[in-house]
């Protein structure tokens, strides 16, 4: 390997996580990629399958929480930048087991800036540590308005409160150490590789096999939807041409209100499964409201536009119409992940992160 060349890549077996990986690996041979995941329920190296025997792909299983092995991991590789998206995403999780998310997103994330500060004291600038973040940080929005680069932190749940507090450590290590670091914060992603107890994956999976499909309180609450691909791409935009110290929000500019995205998710799926329009919507189930569940969110992402020139590829209609016919074409890899762990975890659950 070429010590110069190698990123780290934490929590590439993921969602998010697999597209930067595969998409750094495809589009920059001159990178030697190295994926660091901890395999927990949500990492699964069959999102990787197609890349995983590049010749600038390999894969590490570690804990970023365990601080000895980061540290001997940096000095051992010697990267030449972090690209850190392993985190503990889910809201509903955070609020039954907090110190879980403060553990792998706060102190793991502790864990890496304190790494590259050790391996990379002679020479910051040479260096790069890239941070992915959440839209949640900034807290709810009311019925008008978005979330700008300048809005104020206001987390509600225990996830997005982890979430804040890893930011805010990247940011004072910019500050205090002279780091070189960049922080985007992204909406809620959609696409191929989701783990089935998120929001659309798990709607598809339900409407598929005729089950119920729980929908929260009135289903009113509104979420700007990213394809994944395209929160990948502009990861890849922000990585090579942000200047340090930097945030951008990621955006698609597709906000829905939850009932309407699974309506239409019902007719898709109506269409796609040869059923009589409507069949799908009658598995609709309305469930109790989730503690602290943010009624809005909304990213502004024009300054990542008007700055580094990435924009949104895809309308929400044809994502999803995309998406419903990779769940439906890659039925074995959902099936390999629902009759696993994710049936120990909230198996009648609607999720929408």
């Amino acid at each position: 390997m070429n010590n110069n060349n190698i990123i780290i890549i934490t929590g590439g077996a993921g969602f998010i996580g697999s597209h930067v990986v595969r998409r750094f690996v495809k589009n920059y041979p001159e990178y030697q990629i190295v994926n660091l995941d901890k395999l927990t329920y949500a990492g699964n190296l069959e999102n990787l399958t197609d890349i995983e025997h590049k010749d600038n792909y390999s894969f590490l299983k570690g804990d970023i929480t365990d601080a000895a092995f980061i540290l001997d991991t940096f000095k051992k590789l010697q990267p030449y930048a972090v690209l850190h998206l392993a985190a503990e995403s889910h809201v509903d999780r955070s609020i039954a087991n907090p110190m879980e998310f403060v553990m792998t997103n706060v102190i793991g994330t502790v864990n890496l800036l304190n790494a590259a500060r050790e391996v990379w004291k002679d020479n910051y600038g040479a260096h790069r540590f890239y941070h992915v973040s959440t839209d949640e940080v900034y807290g709810a929005l009311g019925e008008t308005g978005m979330f700008t680069e300048e809005t104020a932190y206001d987390p509600h749940s225990p996830y997005s409160a982890s979430k804040a507090s890893s930011d805010h450590f990247v940011r004072a290590y910019q500050d205090t150490y002279g780091m070189n670091v960049v922080i985007s914060n992204c909406s809620n992603n959609y696409g191929s590789h989701h783990f089935p107890e998120k929001l659309i994956p798990l709607a598809i999976n339900n409407i598929k096999n005729n089950k119920p499909v729980p929908v929260y309180g009135k289903g009113e609450n509104v979420r700007d939807w990213l394809w994944v691909e395209d929160h990948a791409r502009a990861i890849d935009v922000i990585f090579h041409k942000a200047e340090s110290g930097q945030t951008y929000n990621i955006g698609g500019h597709n906000e829905w209100k939850n009932i309407d995205l699974i309506n239409l998710l019902c007719k898709i799926m109506d269409e796609k499964l040869g059923r009589p329009e409507g069949e799908s919507a009658k598995l609709i189930t309305y469930v109790t409201d989730r503690a602290g569940h943010d009624l809005r969110y909304a990213i502004d992402s024009s300054k990542l536009q008007e700055e580094l020139g990435w924009i949104p590829s895809l309308q929400f209609e044809e994502g999803l119409a995309k998406t419903v016919d990779w769940y439906l074409k890659n039925a074995e890899w959902v099936d390999q992940i629902t009759s696993g762990e994710y049936q120990k975890y909230y198996e009648s659950q609607y999720q929408d992160r």
